[in-house]
């Protein structure tokens, strides 16, 4: 992918959502439990879903993306929904996390890195997380590259709840799982599929 954003443009041009306009639903049922809204961050967040959601709930939330026709419809999303939130077009790789934090939850929906991006980028969070913070994890596994469901073609872009235990070493993990599941998120999330699912909780002290 020698340049993303042109190519998640393109991806986004369409005006059918790519991945639907619900919310990831473990995402969803995660920030549902938590006890009070507070600030929540969701790096690359495409075309809104997650963002709008949690608007909706009353979170202060800011969305980070390289996609400019991404935006445009969370944006427009957010409109019909009657929502508002803070939607920033940023390199992900030089967004300052830890400038703009803490944060209360990061979420990271299927936001797939290459190995060395996604090393830094999850330290990143680690640190920006307030104490008693969350982050919330969906992303596709190693058993993906099978599947025709969605997500990167590329077995290093995959994650594993063993890679995510290392990278998350420092916090305290409150699910780690690897599972098939049926996926209905839009036609770019159809079918059965691998994931791994990861929640996670930055100590008190």
């Amino acid at each position: 992918m020698n340049n993303p954003s042109t190519f998640w443009d393109k991806r986004y041009a369409d005006t059918v959502y790519t991945y639907g306009k619900k919310p990831n639903l473990y995402f969803q049922q995660q920030l549902d439990k938590l006890p009070k809204p507070g600030r929540l961050l969701l790096l690359a967040e495409g075309e809104g879903r997650n963002a709008v959601y949690a608007a909706g709930k009353g979170w202060q939330v800011t969305a980070v993306d390289f996609s400019e026709k991404g935006r445009e419809k969370a944006l427009a999303l957010a409109a019909e929904k009657g929502v508002g939130f803070d939607y920033q077009i940023a390199n992900i790789r030089e967004y300052d996390l830890l400038g703009n934090g803490p944060w209360d939850v990061i979420g990271l929906i299927y936001a797939h890195f290459p190995p060395e991006l996604r090393e830094a980028i999850h330290y990143k969070c680690t640190k920006s997380l307030k104490p008693g913070g969350h982050l919330i994890l969906e992303a596709f596994n190693r058993k993906q590259i099978q599947r025709l469901s969605g997500g990167p073609k590329d077995l290093d872009m995959l994650y594993s709840k063993i890679i995510l235990e290392d990278d998350f070493e420092s916090l305290e993990i409150l699910e780690a799982t690897e599972s098939t599941t049926f996926l209905t998120e839009g036609e770019g999330h159809a079918g059965l599929a691998e994931v791994v699912r990861f929640l996670v909780k930055r100590p008190n002290k």
